[in-house]
């Protein structure tokens, strides 16, 4: 992936441009990196998630192909959107999930399901969604940063190319959106 940013870069805005033969080269590149991200992200999900990484990754590429003449800057950028997607895929699975829950149907749950806590529950992704929300009313770059960072799993510098700032400065305020998040999610939800 290294050796084609360049070529990476011109076929994304050749598709933003209409071309659908760059849209067709671009698939294969961008594929297995869009897969990695997925993976990363399902890992902090619950054991038994019913999306995959690929069911993930054709969500995702239907929703950018929908997108009509986006202006794709360069790699960087078209990865952002796609963290961005993928945080929406999962939120609205989330929400699915809850409203099947509330509508009576059932769901499996073992023993050790409850004991493990091996990654955040639907409601757990759901007040992440509320709080980044609400951070992005608050400070939009560090809820960018966020879903990139979290959502994305880009690294620190990949965060600082997508966003076109300092490395240090990524450093810095992921620190402070992470003790932002952190301590908003721990406050005791509001009852209804």
């Amino acid at each position: 992936m290294e050796g084609t940013r360049e070529d990476l870069t011109g076929l994304l805005q050749a598709w933003g441009a209409g071309d659908r033969a760059a849209e067709a080269k671009l698939l294969p590149l961008v594929y297995e990196e869009l897969r990695r991200q997925a993976a990363r992200q399902l890992r902090r999900e619950r054991g038994d998630h019913t999306l995959r990484p690929t069911a993930i990754v054709h969500e995702v590429y239907l929703r950018l192909a929908r997108e009509d003449r986006a202006e794709w800057v360069n790699r960087a950028q078209f990865f952002a959107v796609a963290a961005r997607l993928m945080r929406r895929v999962l939120i609205d699975h989330a929400r699915e999930r809850n409203a099947h829950k509330r509508a009576g149907g059932w769901q499996r749950v073992t023993l050790a399901d409850e004991v493990a806590g091996d990654g955040p529950r639907d409601a757990e992704l759901l007040a992440l969604d509320a709080a980044l929300e609400e951070l992005a009313t608050l400070d939009p770059r560090r809820a960018q940063m966020v879903e990139l960072r979290y959502f994305g799993g880009l690294t620190l510098a990949e965060t600082a190319e997508a966003m076109a700032i300092s490395e240090a400065t990524v450093s810095r305020e992921w620190q402070l959106a992470r003790a932002w998040l952190h301590h908003r999610l721990a406050e005791p939800a509001d009852p209804e």
